[in-house]
């Protein structure tokens, strides 16, 4: 049995627990046949494929048969930035490897835990550190991100985004930006980027899927993505605007979500028995080493039916297994700007 660690900050009351289901690869690594206007190998090995944009994926979802694609949003989420705690610095990723090597026409696409609860939130938002995690075994993932979900536990309903070390969908260790979706609980819907029918991508400058770059490294400048769900379920990164999750393929979040979570998870079959996966959560360091050192949630913002952008105002924080992966809430009172620090080793001499 496959388990997964989810850490977050929690926002209002939590009596729910949710967790994912195990996902055949096989279904993440469908993949649909689409011919391409043209082809871009990248310097890391990567080949990015530009096609059509209205003969994405996203178009094979039945929901999505007569959809018109909105190339941009109706609103705008807005953003209100923050200093860093310790006088750090960092700088928001703005291109991907692959774009080096050329660009895809216009007309086609390139291919390639904070918690709130008992609101109708209609935009989230979380500066993610961007870092290479050490010693992802072959059979399981590492991941920062963010999630908006809805309905109920057991068949709840779920988008995703932020960077992951996948070896098992990827076929390496590099860090790559993806996005998520299901509308089940992960029992029979959803999948990761366009490798299914569901989200549809309005950009050209960006690939999901591809590897970041750079990466942060201990006390060095620090670099990060930035993921804002609003109106459609649009998604932004570093201020590109991504693509969306069309409403029609949900019905509770069709309108708004429920809960806003932001974290890291490690996804692996030794996970909860001895011994335990070696696979490391965001820098591989405790939380508690803080900035320059672990991964880290910053200026997380939420938006509600008031249209006011702002960060929720009590929180709390949980592990799964502490002993293997840790979280840490900075914060100097309930009403100052929170930072979510997260991660740790996997395997060490408290989680043998």
């Amino acid at each position: 049995m496959r388990l997964f660690l989810i850490f977050a900050i929690l926002c209002g009351f939590y009596n729910e627990a949710y967790g994912k289901g195990s996902l055949d690869i096989d279904m993440k690594l469908k993949s649909l046949n689409k011919p391409s206007l043209k082809t871009i190998k990248s310097e890391d090995g990567d080949i990015i494929d530009c096609i059509d944009i209205y003969k994405q994926h996203a178009f094979d979802h039945p929901a999505l048969r007569n959809h018109k694609i909105q190339m941009k949003p109706s609103v705008d989420f807005g953003t209100k930035k923050t200093t860093i705690p310790n006088n750090g610095s960092s700088e928001q990723i703005t291109s991907q490897i692959w774009s080096k090597s050329g660009n895809c026409p216009k007309g086609t696409i390139p291919e390639a835990v904070l918690m709130a609860l008992g609101y109708n939130f209609i935009g989230a938002q979380s500066d993610i550190n961007v870092w290479n995690p050490p010693r992802v075994q072959a059979s399981d993932y590492s991941s920062a991100q963010i999630w908006l979900l809805g309905g109920l536990s057991d068949t709840f309903e779920s988008i995703e985004a932020g960077w992951a070390v996948n070896p098992s969908v990827f076929g390496d260790s590099r860090t790559r930006l993806f996005t998520y979706w299901t509308k089940d609980g992960y029992s029979k819907t959803g999948c990761v980027n366009l490798l299914c029918a569901g989200f549809v991508q309005t950009t050209t400058k960006f690939a999901l899927g591809a590897a970041i770059e750079p990466v942060s490294t201990t006390s060095q400048k620090q670099h990060f993505i930035t993921d804002t769900n609003s109106g459609n379920w649009w998604l932004t990164c570093a201020n590109n605007v991504i693509g969306y999750w069309p409403g029609t393929l949900f019905a509770y979040l069709k309108h708004s979500a429920t809960a806003v979570q932001c974290g890291g998870e490690v996804h692996s079959p030794n996970v909860g028995k001895k011994p335990h996966t070696r696979t490391s959560m965001g820098s591989g360091q405790w939380a508690s080493y803080l900035w320059a050192q672990a991964c880290y949630h910053s200026n997380i913002r939420i938006k509600d039916y008031s249209l006011q952008i702002k960060y929720p105002k009590y929180l709390s924080e949980y592990a799964d297994e502490y002993e293997c992966y840790s979280t840490k809430l900075h914060r100097k009172t309930y009403m100052s700007e929170p930072y979510f620090y997260f991660g740790g080793p996997g395997q060490n001499s408290r989680c043998p």
